[in-house]
């Protein structure tokens, strides 16, 4: 993993372009500059690391732009993504608030901005909100519901089920590239699909190469164009 030196970078949290995609997006303004004044924003470049696993978390982190992969290692040494975290979203804070080391690790898919706030600073804001607690527990419950829900996944469907609902599920977070568009806006490896899925990265290129020719998608080098969503779902058996 990359360890190349970022470059600090000057966003205001008043003014960012990801806030009402956050769970800032409700925070008095007050309680803005108070960030404002004490985080840091870098620019990070793909394969930089943010945290690894089994690390002491010292703050959280935010994405204003791009996106991070969040991963386990295997005793194979192999990855397990758990999800991919982008603009708006927040990184560590479950740690941060169980006061646990990281469960994970996470890195920059690509060329990103991201915002470091201090442990001491985030738990101010943290106690002078009530509201804002409540929102980050309703966020961390959803977040837990979601890895149970891919593990009965990697438990009860095929490995094509498996990799349709990616897909779906990449359609449904990540949007397109632009309006008219059926290309998912985020380049993965093969290899990265793989690790989400749970498979062979070999697996994945065979699969990929069906679905093309079954007409449920198309290849744009490391971008996904959905051709039928509606047999992708079928195939995901989301209603099985």
């Amino acid at each position: 993993m990359s360890t190349r030196k970022s470059s600090q970078i000057d966003l205001q949290c008043q003014f960012c372009q990801s806030r009402g995609e956050s769970h800032f997006s409700e925070l008095p303004e007050d309680d803005l500059e108070v960030l404002s004044s004490h985080k840091s924003c870098v620019a990070y470049k793909k394969g930089q690391t943010l945290f690894y696993e089994g690390t002491r978390p010292m703050g959280i982190f935010c994405i204003n732009h791009g996106k991070v992969k969040v991963f386990k290692m295997g005793s194979n040494g192999k990855e397990q993504i758990l999800f991919i975290a982008k603009p708006g979203d927040f990184l560590g804070y479950r740690s941060l608030l169980s006061e646990e080391f990281y469960g994970a690790s996470a890195t920059v898919l690509e060329q990103a901005a991201i915002c470091f706030i201090p442990k001491s600073d985030f738990f101010t804001i943290l106690n002078r909100n009530p509201a804002f607690f409540q929102k980050l527990m309703k966020a961390v419950c959803k977040e837990l519901g979601v890895m149970e829900e891919k593990m009965a996944q990697l438990a009860q469907k095929s490995v094509r089920e498996r990799l349709a609902a990616t897909i779906i599920m990449l359609k449904e977070t990540y949007g397109m590239e632009g309006d008219g568009s059926d290309v998912i806006d985020i380049a993965l490896s093969r290899e990265d699909l793989a690790n989400i899925v749970g498979t062979a990265t070999e697996t994945v290129i065979r699969l990929l190469s069906e679905f093309k020719s079954d007409g449920l998608i198309a290849l744009k080098g490391k971008k996904i164009e959905v051709i039928d969503a509606q047999r992708l779902i079928h195939e995901a058996d989301f209603y099985a």
